[in-house]
């Protein structure tokens, strides 16, 4: 119904969504702009895209510059999409081939920052409710297209929605993958503290490139000043077979070097695709350099060896007694239908003679977040000086396969793109779980490679123009 609609705005669909990369929404929570609490670029990517709504005759709020909302349609029930204007950051340096935040299309594809996360996501819903609103002007739902500002960081944005505006009945998220995600599994980030020391030589600072928590870290670095200038001269010796490699060392002078390690980035839900600078940092250190025999101080060897580094399920984290986590044992991966515990060390850090290491987590949808972080503590119990904090979590989302929103939206996508898919579960955290009775619902294909977070992000034009006509479709059918 709604196909031919939507393929006349194609050319308005695509520039409008070149128009919004160009805002570098990158959320700031430290910002101190009156009515831009996370920062001014993410005010104007909200601005933008409430003006447009306006214009294309949809009814507008902006809720104190934290969220917002574009809506049409009466009745006492709302049909909710929420998706996210904020993205991670992006350096052209990284490796773009085109700068991030200047959209380029090109292959049939449109180029930059958040065209698939989740910027083309929400102008294709937005596009979708037009269709749905001058094609089917007697719907008894409102349809409400949530815009949040702080999704990549601490939800700070939808939490403040939820204060004191009504909570959408039903909807989805379209933020993730097709044909609909069920199952997303439970975020929980940690932090580690402890003291740390090399021997003879002094740790002046270990950066990590302000990494966000769910990125898999492309980059660390740590500068060391040797008292025993003969060390120095013999790490040269130790790195020169490894020029080819991800580690480099730069003179900065006589007695100073800095360590460098690159890795690749990816999301977190997905480290399996990403090489994490850190952990190839913290193997090198622990394999080349001496650390004091005290028992307070030799830290990242063991927290290497008890595989607090691993991607896949920790190995500690299965054991009754983490002291003695010397051998594997067999069934010691924590997994479910939703998938494997998996774990992204994102943030390394040093300061007042501690390391801090920060680590994001994705839990399987029955494996509790307490039971985690009590593992976690139970380090304590090996090094009396760690500091075990929670920085934050998120508990999984579970809607049922045979559940009426996951098959009718599951139907909807098979019909539009003659496929017959499966519902599926994710390690990704989308805004579907800040209500009851949502799923994220595309918009990358089966199959596909996830560009959320990776250079030269892209969303796929014929891609994008078929979300757009399911998007109204389902808006269609939940709002009967």
């Amino acid at each position: 119904m709604f196909d031919e609609y939507i393929e006349n705005k194609k050319d308005e669909i695509i520039n409008t969504i070149c128009e919004l990369i160009k805002y570098k929404s990158i959320s700031l929570e430290d910002s101190i702009i009156p009515d831009a609490p996370f920062g001014i670029e993410c005010k104007k990517a909200l601005d933008y895209t409430l003006e447009l709504g306006k214009k294309l005759g949809f009814k507008t709020k902006n809720i104190d510059g934290y969220c917002g909302y574009i809506e049409f349609g009466s009745g006492e029930e709302i049909v909710g999409i929420i998706g996210h204007l904020d993205v991670v950051p992006a350096l052209e340096n990284d490796g773009w081939t085109t700068p991030p935040f200047e959209a380029s299309v090109r292959d049939n594809k449109i180029f930059g920052r958040g065209s698939i996360d989740d910027k083309g996501p929400v102008i294709a819903s937005l596009y979708a409710m037009k269709a749905v609103m001058d094609l089917s002007p007697n719907i008894n739902k409102r349809i409400r297209l949530i815009l949040g500002l702080n999704e990549e960081k601490s939800w700070k944005c939808i939490n403040r929605y939820k204060q004191t505006e009504e909570y959408p009945f039903v909807g989805f998220s379209p933020d993730a993958n097709f044909p609909a995600i069920y199952a997303e599994k439970g975020i929980l980030s940690i932090s580690l503290t402890n003291p740390f020391k090399i021997k003879d030589i002094d740790i002046l600072e270990i950066d990590s490139g302000s990494n966000a928590l769910n990125v898999v870290p492309k980059y660390c670095s740590i500068t060391l000043k040797f008292k025993n200038l003969n060390m120095k001269e013999s790490l040269k010796n130790i790195c020169d077979p490894l020029l080819d490699s991800n580690i480099s060392i730069e003179n900065i002078d006589s007695s100073t070097v800095k360590i460098i390690s690159l890795g690749k980035a990816s999301h977190a839900a997905h480290p399996e695709n990403g090489n994490n600078a850190i952990k190839n940092l913290v193997k090198f250190l622990i394999d080349n350099f001496e650390i004091p025999e005290e028992p307070e101080y030799n830290y990242l060897e063991k927290l290497y060896h008890l595989g607090v580094f691993d991607i896949e399920s920790p190995e500690f984290l299965s054991r009754n007694d983490i002291l003695y986590a010397t051998e594997f044992e067999e069934n010691s991966i924590i997994q479910d239908e939703s998938g494997i515990l998996t774990s992204n060390v994102a943030v390394l850090e040093y300061e007042n003679n501690k390391i801090t290491i920060k680590i994001n987590l994705r839990v399987p949808v029955n494996t509790s977040l307490d039971t985690v972080t009590l593992k976690y503590r139970q380090l304590i119990n090996m090094y009396e000086n760690i500091e075990v904090s929670v920085l934050s979590s998120q508990d999984p989302l579970y809607v049922k396969k045979d559940s009426y929103l996951v098959k009718t939206l599951v139907d909807i996508f098979n019909k539009k793109s003659n496929k017959s898919e499966e519902p599926i579960a994710i390690g990704g955290g989308t805004y579907a779980r800040a209500f009851d009775n949502m799923i994220s619902y595309g918009v990358t294909m089966p199959g596909e490679k996830d560009m959320c977070h990776q250079v030269d992000e892209f969303i796929d034009i014929d891609d994008l123009i078929l979300s757009s006509k399911i998007y109204a479709e389902a808006i269609y059918e939940l709002a009967k």
